[in-house]
């Protein structure tokens, strides 16, 4: 099974889901990632804060720093980049992980359902 690993900028805490003011796009990015372990994949989180020698010993996460801190996010499927910058939604990542899923399992967008205030997306 394939394996994804996400490098996070420093946070909070290792998931960013804590505080008053949690993003939307963490907490949905929780879930994508909570579900692809369910289904099998092998997940890892690295944040910069509690983690930072697995940035260290990935030469390709340490180039994308040094062209800026920007770019994390950084979401790697295989050790193979797939996302810079931006959390990839659930589609795009089983899409690039390969993952089968049933129609009743693939997800649904809907208005509003980015957590976002109308006109905000």
């Amino acid at each position: 099974m394939s394996k994804l690993e996400v490098f996070e900028p420093a946070m909070c805490c290792p998931t960013g889901l804590c505080g008053v003011d949690v993003d939307p796009i963490l907490v949905q990015f929780n879930a994508d990632f909570q579900w692809l372990a369910d289904h099998g994949v092998e997940v890892v989180r690295h944040g910069l804060g509690h983690d930072a020698a697995a940035f260290a010993a990935n030469p390709e996460v340490v180039r994308e720093m040094q062209a800026g801190m920007d770019r994390l996010p950084i979401a790697m499927v295989d050790g193979r980049i797939i996302s810079i910058g931006a959390y990839p939604s659930r589609a795009q990542l089983t899409q690039k992980i390969g993952l089968k899923v049933s129609a009743a399992e693939k997800p649904h967008i809907r208005a509003g359902a980015c957590g976002c205030k109308p006109g905000e997306c």
